[in-house]
């Protein structure tokens, strides 16, 4: 994240974990990681033969990580829902941002490379994890534009399909904040804007029963940690909502803001859409 999101609403009251919830922190935190173990070794020992292969198109590894991801979501109970077909064409997505949680929601649907600042390479355990799954970290700083062009240009070229937040940042996941544009920008300028695509994906989550409608959002100066394992020792889980919208071209947008305005209402009218008949849902 970049610019820490606050909310006016404050923050939901964490509610002290239970005996049981230790117990599913234990049960469930446990095999997580020895899925994402196992996943990383295997990955490693794949791209000892992958990278002088393919070099970094990496046509295999990135099916580790979609099962990896399905396997994890599975494990904390959490079902998630897919409406649409993923981007078939070059180019990369953009998502709305609630949570750490966006990265096993959208992984495990499609393989895709996330675009992450440079400061997540050096978090403890995340840091390795980005790596090893083909993120692309960048600076976003104006100063940057123009190795970011080249990163994004070279990386489509390859087949890898990008995923950015143009927030900037996580929300309480009741919200989509502004869009901002500076990331779309390579894709103006890399000669490339006649064949890419952007494909706006809405994702919606849903709080289990009896919670805060926030549950799953990580915003403002909550604990990483935490909100890890408030989410890990829920007994009763909500559930994710994914949602893939038609694919932008880019020629047909005269500028950056254009194209961000666009895919943010795309996305602003989907996930309104979706939290106003979950609370209907409820209401009835």
């Amino acid at each position: 994240m970049t610019t820490t999101w606050i909310s006016e609403d404050g923050e939901p009251i964490d509610k002290k974990i239970s005996i049981f919830g230790w117990l599913l922190v234990f049960s469930r935190g446990s095999a997580i990681i020895f899925v994402i173990f196992i996943g990383l070794i295997l990955k490693f020992v794949l791209r000892v033969f992958e990278k002088p292969l393919f070099g970094g198109r990496r046509p295999v590894t990135p099916y580790i990580t979609v099962l990896v991801s399905k396997i994890s979501l599975r494990l904390l109970s959490i079902p998630v829902t897919r409406f649409g077909v993923p981007l078939q064409q070059p180019g990369a997505f953009v998502s709305n941002h609630t949570s750490w949680l966006d990265i096993f929601a959208l992984n495990s649907g499609h393989m895709l490379y996330f675009v992450s600042k440079s400061e997540v390479a050096k978090w403890p355990g995340i840091g390795l994890l980005a790596k090893a799954t083909g993120t692309l970290f960048i600076r976003r700083e104006p100063k940057e534009a123009i190795a970011q062009k080249k990163l994004f240009e070279q990386r489509i070229k390859m087949g890898h399909r990008l995923l950015f937040f143009p927030e900037g940042t996580s929300t309480d996941g009741m919200r989509v904040l502004a869009f901002k544009s500076a990331l779309f920008q390579a894709f103006f300028e890399s000669g490339l804007n006649s064949q890419c695509y952007i494909q706006p994906v809405t994702v919606t989550y849903f709080a289990p029963k009896n919670e805060d409608p926030r549950f799953y959002g990580w915003w403002g100066d909550m604990s990483f940690a935490m909100h890890l394992l408030k989410t890990i020792a829920s007994r009763r889980q909500g559930s994710i909502e994914v949602r893939y919208h038609e694919p932008l071209l880019v020629s047909n947008f005269a500028k950056r803001k254009e194209l961000a305005v666009a895919a943010e209402k795309i996305i602003r009218s989907s996930h309104v859409f979706a939290v106003s008949n979950s609370k209907n849902s409820v209401s009835d």
